[in-house]
């Protein structure tokens, strides 16, 4: 398969995936089919991602694994499926329906021989599992249908609360539910935490993805900071347009920063389990958004942090674990 799938390519990894789940002779080996499935997923899209999510134990890396690959496809059919819009929200339409009918069934290889997309359905029992609540994915997919008939943002309340908390927060606290807190009191905080991390990930991603964006009539920067820099429609050509929404990205980069720095002081309330994890997507993506805040001409290419500038972040007492994950061992 290519780095980035079509939309057959999906849809013929899905029904190999489901194929492997229904004939599976026990529920947890169909769970061990559904996880292995969701990782490939997870390797082809996201090096970082994958590489931080090895420090997980391995029930909750399975777990955020699916998790991961319920938020990826929808991300794929308004992003890169070659749809018109109304085909994009039929798909999206689509999919809530399989997630909302997964969450009746009592299982997963039930849900999957009932005909229901393998990636919903497993995420479905994590839901359930873990006490999700089931609103939260609603959110999410309705900022999915958001990006189909996109719309500017007045301000950054705006952004964080029209799109954001779609987008990004509840997927962090989809995550915060599979870590767990240290403690029942520490819970609440540990939302936080997900909330200000989701908050500055999705803003270091809009950075990154200007032009890109733009490309795609979508605009994720908020109107008041354009404004106050003269800019009214995003022009990549002139010295001084580039100039100025430089600074608009910089002023970005730094509120990304609080909200890193805000997540970062509340890792202790997770789980023990998942701290390195956690504060290694931290380390990670600050860096990237680090390296957008401080660019020059580098706007027109999309920022990405060198693999051994991750491995810097990483905690070296951990590193065995890379290469046994791209084999495939973890």
């Amino acid at each position: 398969m290519s780095e980035v799938w079509d939309q057959i390519e999906w849809r013929a990894f899905e029904r190999q995936a489901a194929q492997a789940v229904t004939s599976a002779s026990r529920p947890e080996l169909a769970w061990a089919k559904a996880v292995r499935a969701s990782r490939t997923v997870l390797r082809n899209y996201s090096t970082s991602f994958f590489i931080v999510t090895r420090f997980l134990p391995p029930a909750k890396r399975g777990q955020v694994e699916v998790v991961y690959a319920a938020v990826r496809y929808p991300d794929e059919i308004v992003d890169t499926f070659p749809l018109s819009p109304a085909g994009r929200l039929h798909l999206l339409d689509s999919w809530a329906d399989h997630y909302e009918r997964s969450l009746q069934h009592d299982s997963l290889q039930q849900a999957v021989a009932a005909g229901l997309d393998c990636f919903v359905a497993a995420f479905a029992q994590v839901v359930r599992q873990k006490n999700i609540p089931p609103a939260h994915y609603r959110s999410f997919l309705q900022a999915m249908r958001l990006d189909v008939t996109p719309r500017p943002f007045l301000d950054l309340d705006d952004l964080v609360e029209s799109y954001i908390y779609g987008s990004a927060t509840v997927v962090g606290y989809f995550l915060a539910y599979v870590y767990g807190a240290s403690a029942p009191s520490e819970f609440a905080r540990a939302l936080t935490a997900s909330r200000d991390l989701g908050i500055a990930l999705q803003l270091t991603n809009f950075l990154r993805d200007v032009p890109e964006d733009k490309r795609r009539g979508r605009v994720y920067l908020p109107q008041d900071m354009l404004r106050a820099e003269g800019i009214t429609e995003l022009d990549f050509a002139g010295e001084s347009s580039r100039r100025a929404l430089r600074r608009v990205l910089h002023r970005l980069s730094d509120t990304a920063e609080q909200f890193y720095s805000s997540a970062e002081s509340n890792v202790d309330a997770f789980s023990p389990d998942c701290r390195v994890a956690i504060q290694s997507c931290i380390d990670v993506y600050r860096r990237l958004n680090r390296r957008i805040g401080c660019r020059g001409e580098g706007m027109m290419q999309r920022e990405s942090v060198p693999m051994k500038e991750k491995f810097r972040v990483l905690p070296p007492s951990k590193y065995w674990r890379l290469p046994l994950a791209f084999l495939g061992a973890l």
